[in-house]
C-alpha cells in the first residue's frame, strides 16, 4: 500500500465524524483520490504533501471524465476535509467557482424515477435488503434510513417516525402512511425485524451496507436513489392532481395563480417528507 493511501486511511480512522455512511463514502473517495494522484504524475506523496497543483490536476481530471457536478462537489468536500485535518486549509480555495465548478442545478431535465418490480425483488437474495428496498420505494427513504429502519419504533399508526441517528443531517422527521401498500410493507417489516432493525443481530451497519451493495449489484439494480424520485413524483401527482414537469406535466409558467399555490404547497410537503430543508431542492426530483 502506498504511503498516501495508508495515511489517509489512518486519518479517517482517527476522525470518525458523520454517519457511518458518510465515513464509508469519505474513505472511499480519499482512496480513489490517492490512487488517481500517481496516475496524474504525483508520486511519493503523504497527507502533508497536498498542494494547490494537486487539487487543480484532480479537478481537471474529473472534468475530463465528464463526472456530474454533484460528484465533483462531493469530492471537493472530501479534499477540504483532508486539508483541514492536516492544518493545510489554505491549499484548497474556499469557493468551487475558483475551479470552474458551477452551482448544482436543482432542476431535473428528465425523470430519474425508478421502481423495483416483484421479479427484481425476488432476485435479491438477502431478505433484509429486499425489505429495505421496499421501504425505499413506498416511503421515499434514503438507503441508510431504510437499512437502519426499526419498525417497532418507526410505526406510529398513521405515520412513520425516523430517528435522527438514521437520517442525513441527524434530524427527526415524519412521513404519513397513506396507502394500503405502505401498511402492507410495514406489517411485513414488523414480522421480519421484530423489536430490532433491518440490520440482523449478527451484523453492524457497515456490514449490512456491503451486503446491500452486493445484493443489489448482483440483481442488476443500480441508482436506487431513483426510488426517491418516483416517490416524489407520485406524491406530487397525488397532492396536485397533475403530473410533475419531469414526468411530462405542465411547468410552473403554464399554471394559473391558483395552481401555482397548489404547486408550492405540494413542493413544501414533499421537501419535508424527503428530509430536505429547501423547497428548491425538490426540483431535482420533479422538475420545474
Amino acid at each position: 500500500m502506498r504511503d498516501l493511501n495508508y495515511q489517509l486511511k489512518q486519518l479517517c480512522r482517527q476522525n470518525r465524524e458523520g454517519s457511518y455512511a458518510t465515513q464509508v463514502r469519505r474513505e472511499r473517495d480519499l482512496t480513489l483520490i490517492a490512487n488517481q494522484l500517481p496516475e496524474l504524475g504525483y508520486r511519493g506523496m503523504s497527507t502533508q504533501s497536498l498542494k494547490p497543483k494537486h487539487v487543480d490536476a484532480l479537478v481537471k481530471h474529473w472534468f475530463a471524465q465528464e463526472l456530474s457536478i454533484g460528484t465533483i462537489k462531493n469530492r471537493m468536500a472530501v479534499i477540504r476535509w483532508w486539508s483541514q485535518k492536516v492544518d493545510k486549509q489554505n491549499v484548497v480555495a474556499r469557493s468551487n467557482e475558483h475551479y470552474g465548478i458551477p452551482d448544482r442545478r436543482f432542476v431535473a431535465n428528465e425523470s430519474k424515477a425508478k421502481t423495483v418490480t416483484e421479479s427484481q425483488l425476488d432476485s435479491v437474495r438477502d431478505k433484509h435488503v429486499r425489505m429495505s428496498l421496499e421501504l425505499q420505494q413506498v416511503f421515499g427513504l434514503r438507503r441508510e434510513e431504510a437499512i437502519k429502519f426499526q419498525p417497532s419504533y418507526a410505526d406510529q399508526g398513521d405515520h412513520i417516525l425516523l430517528k435522527p441517528s438514521w437520517t442525513k443531517g441527524g434530524k427527526e422527521r415524519t412521513i404519513p402512511i397513506r396507502t394500503d401498500e405502505q401498511r402492507d410493507v410495514l406489517n411485513r417489516a414488523h414480522r421480519l425485524a421484530g423489536l430490532g432493525s433491518l440490520i440482523p443481530s449478527s451484523r453492524n451497519y457497515i456490514h449490512q451496507l456491503r451486503v446491500y451493495e452486493g445484493n443489489t449489484r448482483r440483481a442488476g439494480l443500480h441508482h436506487m436513489h431513483g426510488l426517491r424520485h418516483a416517490y416524489a413524483q407520485d406524491r406530487y401527482a397525488e397532492l396536485t392532481g397533475w403530473k410533475t414537469p419531469a414526468a411530462g406535466g405542465p411547468g410552473r409558467k403554464a399554471l394559473t395563480p391558483e395552481q401555482r399555490e397548489v404547486d408550492r404547497q405540494a413542493r413544501l410537503t414533499i421537501s419535508r417528507e424527503l428530509g430536505h430543508e429547501r423547497e428548491a431542492v425538490v426540483g431535482v426530483y420533479i422538475g420545474r
